[in-house]
């Protein structure tokens, strides 16, 4: 029978348990492929892993041979091999564009170092550049390590820089070479310079989604003042917490084994009663019957912490989404990831 602690093990604690089988050699050789976000996560799972029974451990070995068994090679390509496949298949004109947006970033190692750096260093590093220098920097983070950069920076540039990310669309080879030089890096293109894409009004509301909810609805305040157009289609594109209603009942359900009861209690104290209702309808009728007795025995909870436990579940969310763990509809049915 499996217990029950195997059975409450998620994704990352469950690679967590697999690289402790390895060996160091080994778990060293599979985290050098990973992203940052990635060895942070399960390097802190490591790092708390605590009495790990012999049958749980099983259990966990025994989930990834299925997995692999399900799988094939495909996928375990080279940059090399998708510029040739998509050259091929579109012709080099409209490949370029693709394999730019695909690949952006994979070529320069300056800013591919970044994401392995502390918010408080990059922040220090490009505080004093031109805020389009810094919107391309952003652009190239991760949502969540950018939003903690652009907290970082004073006040008063924080909104234009939101915005540059918002109205940028391509970057040319001369501003790259530029962002290069502030990195103080040499790196080399294999292929000839194009245009990287990167940047965007998703890419903004990413970032804003990431903020902490004053600063957020401050720096889209004055977005929305220098701009309302620009304002309101970033603010249309940011995931929001009601925005629980465009996921499917079985991302819903996939989420909430993520997430602690306390903090969901908290979160849904102030959810609009249609959020409430789809949560409790992906929910066991006694798991549904407890939290709606916390909701009712929950007294008044501060504005502010009901943000706050609103933003650690759509972080979640995020990540989740990242991962290809749940899906995420946005408004007007696009996929928002």
């Amino acid at each position: 029978m499996e217990t029950s602690k195997a059975a409450s093990m998620n994704g990352t604690d469950r690679a967590a348990v697999l690289l402790m089988t390895l060996g160091e050699d080994n778990a060293a050789g599979v985290l050098k492929h990973m992203g940052p976000k990635e060895v942070q996560r399960i390097g802190s799972a490591m790092a708390s892993l605590q009495s790990v029974s012999k049958q749980d451990m099983n259990r966990v070995l025994q989930d990834f041979v299925q997995t692999i068994e399900q799988q094939t090679a495909l996928g375990v390509g080279s940059d090399d091999y998708v510029r040739k496949v998509l050259t091929q298949a579109l012709g080099a004109e409209k490949a370029g564009g693709v394999i730019d947006r695909i690949l952006t970033g994979h070529q320069s190692k300056g800013l591919e170092a970044l994401k392995w750096m502390d918010g408080r260093a990059v922040a220090d590093l490009i505080r004093n550049e031109h805020p389009q220098i810094i919107a391309i920097v952003l652009s190239f983070l991760d949502p969540d390590q950018a939003a903690e950069v652009l907290r970082l920076l004073p006040e008063a540039v924080q909104p234009e820089i939101v915005m540059r990310v918002a109205t940028l669309d391509t970057v040319q080879p001369d501003a790259l070479d530029e962002l290069d030089q502030i990195l103080e890096k040499q790196f080399s293109l294999k292929t000839p310079a194009q245009p990287a894409a990167m940047g965007g009004v998703k890419s903004a509301a990413n970032i804003m989604n990431c903020l902490d909810p004053g600063l957020e609805s401050r720096i889209i305040e004055q977005v929305r003042k220098a701009d309302a157009k620009l304002g309101g289609n970033i603010q249309e594109l940011m995931f929001t917490f009601d925005n629980f209603l465009d996921l499917d009942d079985r991302s819903i359900q996939t989420l909430l084994r993520e997430i602690p009861g306390d903090g969901l209690v908290i979160a849904l104290k102030g959810a609009d009663e249609a959020v409430r209702e789809k949560i409790f309808r992906n929910m066991s009728k006694r798991a549904a019957e407890i939290l709606r007795e916390d909701l009712e025995s929950k007294g008044p909870v501060r504005l502010s912490e009901v943000e706050m436990a609103q933003k650690e579940i759509l972080n979640t969310v995020r990540r989740m989404a990242e991962s290809g763990e749940i899906a995420m509809g946005g408004r007007g049915g696009e996929e928002y990831v």
